[in-house]
């Protein structure tokens, strides 16, 4: 018999239907709840980051929800020390962790581990290489923008320090990998209607109020979560006519739109080298893991 901890992974690209799925779960088993998502660590980003609202995470108690403010900086490393402590307390408390969001970046370094001691990210140089970087093919633009950032700090290729380093990997859990992919054109229709709704419920003045109480900087990660970014610059701008509005919307909804599609290309490509079960509708992803796990 295996003496490694049984961790679920509950992976999907934004508005798939993997936090109600999860809950679901935690309705029928003993279970906690660890949020796999970077954008939901922050305070008072509540609407655009579909964040469980005060109600449902009294209901669904999720792990590394409102951790950090907007001005502060989170890494994948600092996510895997701060997810095997979690899931290490979970076991001990005679439950089973379940894992989920859509942050790829830290379900692979969970999976894979981390090259330790390279160096932490350099925002201000990391803001003049994304001004440099408009060119940048949008599914690489982070991997590009992250291997100059360190080539510009230590003088030496990414590959290099990684192919040098001992990497922190968590041998001791048994993960079973689950991956929600509904069809993209089902799942552009959720994305419209999600927008839709937190521009109904006050997006753009939850954006105005994080700009009045942080002063938020435009390089900040939080800064540049999707939707985000777009309400920023409409509000930092001049123009604030329903025109100039109808088109940061419409931007918003390309760039949430673009997550999803490299959070399938993420996924695709775990899927490569781990164990996954795929379920292509939430009926069926319910209908099994209640078999499995009910």
């Amino acid at each position: 018999m295996s003496n490694q901890l049984p961790v679920i992974n509950l992976m999907g690209p934004t508005a798939s239907g993997k936090t109600a799925l999860a809950c679901e779960l935690y309705d029928h088993g003993n279970y906690e709840l660890i949020s796999v998502d970077s954008a939901l660590v922050y305070k008072d980003m509540d609407i655009g980051t579909a964040k469980p609202t005060k109600a449902e995470q009294e209901c669904y108690p999720h792990h590394l929800i409102d951790i950090i403010t907007p001005l502060e900086v989170y890494s994948a490393a600092e996510f895997v020390e701060d997810a095997c402590r979690l899931i290490d307390d979970i076991h001990a408390r005679g439950k089973t962790p379940i894992l989920v969001g859509g942050t790829m970046l830290y379900f692979k370094a969970l999976l894979e581990g981390l090259s330790t001691n390279l160096p932490s990210a350099d925002y201000a140089i990391r803001a003049a290489i994304e001004l440099k970087g408009e060119k940048f093919k949008v599914s690489d633009k982070q991997r590009i923008i992250r291997a100059l950032e360190v080539y510009k700090i230590t003088g030496r290729p990414i590959t290099q320090l990684q192919a040098e380093q001992p990497k922190n990997q968590p041998y001791r859990y048994d993960f079973h990998n689950y991956a929600l992919l509904p069809d993209r054109l089902e799942l552009h229709k959720r994305i419209e209607l999600r927008l839709e709704k937190m521009w109904e419920i006050g997006f753009l003045n939850e954006v105005e109020n994080l700009m009045k109480k942080y002063d938020l900087e435009e390089n900040l990660p939080s800064s540049r979560s999707v939707g985000y970014r777009q309400a920023i610059d409409f509000l930092k701008n001049s123009d604030l006519s329903q025109e100039s509005e109808r088109q940061m919307k419409d931007k918003a909804l390309f760039a949430t739109r673009q997550l999803a599609k490299r959070q399938y290309t993420w996924l695709r490509s775990l899927q490569e080298t781990h164990s996954f079960q795929t379920f292509f509708t939430i009926n069926q992803a319910q209908e099994d893991l209640r078999n499995l796990y009910g």
